[in-house]
């Protein structure tokens, strides 16, 4: 893709140059690199009253960031010394255009990988699994992410539990992906990019697939999203160690295992079965967290209304059968503003970061993101051998 600058009795004082240089600092808003980069600026005429027109080509038609990225070229050319105005014209990629972007953010791929299953990656992938419904795994999955990408870090939410998605309606997302080729662009809210099964579909349409069916959705969402640069990549898993968790260590098999489970015995046992997915996958688990763990009372008294104990329980049965430390990474008290800030759209770490709940998944988050690299955390290819 080329980009073509012309003049017609330029302005004095303003120079091409400095017109690049400024679009350079324009970044798209779903791919997140310099319009310049990715070859979308057409053209760039200067007229001598001191008018700059600039030609962007959109990736497609129906670019649902067509304003943003008006308002943002507008706003960074204005900078410019000795410009008067701005007009800013949009034009559509052509199918040729479009190839090449795609090769270009894959690295000259012709098809789709895994980035996160490459040897090298970077990017920490956390399977967050529970053993039942209902013990609050996506409110964890969202406010982690939140948490983590108010840190400054890049953070991507993968809403995995296909039949029961929510992960949209937490963090308030109602876009769509946009499409590049077969490239999906995911939708952003609250600064984590985030994708799910529900912006595919209408309405509260339920979904009906099979296993074979549900391992290709887990696939294109790894392969086919551009994540681009993550840092930390988490995956709403559906209770249970169904065809979700399995084709997660297939396709993803470095990634980590966060456990989910209430303090009550019931719930701690299921939680266990679960977390012993480990020993056939080959996964690290790396810690426990215990939702709903006790009712703050007005008096400061605890309510445990669950019972107690559940998290440390599988924590220390894990940790024996794992033969690996299993740490219970944090105790979430109830609180009715969580599961309000989950209905609203916005993560209690962002609504309310001075209530009890969340500073413990705020902590939770600091010790996810702060964890030394070493082997504990890599795929060694060893089975275990019994005796």
């Amino acid at each position: 893709m080329t980009t073509t600058s012309h003049t017609t009795q330029p302005a004095a004082g303003i120079s091409h140059d400095a017109v690049r240089a400024a679009l350079s600092k324009v970044d798209d808003p779903e791919i997140h690199k310099p319009i310049t980069e990715l070859g979308m600026v057409k053209d760039v005429a200067i007229a001598a009253d001191g008018t700059v027109a600039v030609a962007i080509w959109l990736t497609v038609a129906g670019c649902p960031m067509r304003d943003t990225i008006t308002n943002r070229v507008r706003a960074a050319v204005t900078e410019v010394p000795g410009v008067r105005q701005v007009q800013v014209e949009l034009d559509v990629m052509s199918d040729e255009q479009r190839t090449e972007l795609r090769k270009s953010l894959r690295g000259g791929s012709a098809e789709p990988t895994i980035p996160f299953a490459e040897p090298g990656s970077l990017t920490r992938v956390y399977c967050v699994a529970s053993g039942k419904g209902g013990v609050g795994k996506s409110s964890v999955t969202v406010n982690l992410a939140a948490s983590m990408a108010a840190k400054g870090l890049s953070v991507g939410v993968l809403d995995a539990d296909i039949y029961g998605h929510s992960v949209p309606r937490m963090f308030g997302a109602s876009g769509r992906p946009t499409k590049v080729d077969d490239m999906i662009m995911p939708p952003q809210a609250h600064g984590v990019k985030i994708i799910s099964i529900g912006m595919f579909t209408q309405g509260n349409v339920p979904v009906t697939w099979r296993g074979p069916m549900l391992h290709r959705a887990l696939q294109q969402f790894l392969a086919d999203v551009f994540w681009g640069d993550l840092d930390v990549l988490l995956l709403d898993l559906p209770p249970g160690t169904g065809d979700v968790a399995i084709s997660c260590a297939q396709l993803i098999p470095n990634a980590e295992i966060l456990l989910v489970t209430t303090p009550q015995q019931a719930a701690a046992e299921v939680a266990e079965r679960a977390g012993s997915i480990a020993l056939q996958t080959h996964q690290r688990l790396v810690g426990v967290v215990e939702n709903m763990s006790w009712l703050q009372m007005p008096d400061g008294t605890r309510m445990e209304i669950f019972g107690a104990g559940g998290g440390q329980a599988v924590s220390d049965s894990l940790s024996t059968s794992l033969g690996a430390s299993v740490p219970l990474l944090g105790q979430i008290p109830l609180d009715p503003a969580l599961r309000e800030a989950g209905d609203d759209g916005t993560p209690l770490v962002l609504s309310a970061p001075g209530t009890a709940a969340a500073k413990a998944l705020s902590g939770v988050a600091q010790r996810l993101t702060t964890r030394t690299r070493g082997l504990a955390g890599m795929s060694l290819n060893i089975s275990p051998v019994r005796r």
